[in-house]
């Protein structure tokens, strides 16, 4: 059909180039959260990996301390490079956050709120461990990407 016959889209548009090769191999998914989006999902991870704990695992608090780690990484792997710093403040109160639902507390809201301080006072570890270790990977992130920027600038 010619060009000048068409109506609709194609019209405006021409003729669709073919779509290129499809890449090969598996890729991991490369988000780039922002500050506020990096927050709201180690919260929000933390949350149902606590719910989950209680559910599956019957409160473990070294479960719940193990579970934080992979959410450590992918926060510090997933936020921009313009909001790196972010990441490592956010983490400790993702890991309070997720800790109400796995605190034994059954005396009410104030069991529950003594629950979550003898979690944070016995499981700190965990929480040092993995904020040391998205600490680290913001900070090797953030000297790459201000030396790419120098390197552009200059």
């Amino acid at each position: 059909m010619p060009v000048a016959a068409r109506r609709g889209p194609e019209a405006v548009r021409g003729p669709v180039a073919a779509p290129g090769p499809a890449p090969r191999g598996r890729r991991f998914p490369d988000p780039r959260l922002t500050g506020l989006g990096g927050g709201l999902f180690c919260v929000a991870a933390m949350l149902l990996l606590g719910a989950l704990d209680a559910l599956l695992f019957g409160s473990s608090l070294i479960a719940y301390g193990v579970l934080f780690l992979p959410v450590c990484v992918l926060t510090a792997l997933w936020v921009r490079p313009g909001d790196l710093l972010t990441a490592p403040v956010a983490l400790p109160i993702a890991f309070v956050a997720g800790l109400f639902p796995v605190a034994d507390g059954s005396a009410g809201f104030l069991g529950s709120l003594m629950g979550v301080f003898t979690g944070l006072a016995t499981q700190a570890g965990w929480l040092y461990g993995g904020t040391l270790i998205a600490g680290v990977m913001v900070l090797v992130r953030r000297v790459r990407w201000v030396r790419s920027r120098r390197r552009r600038t200059a």
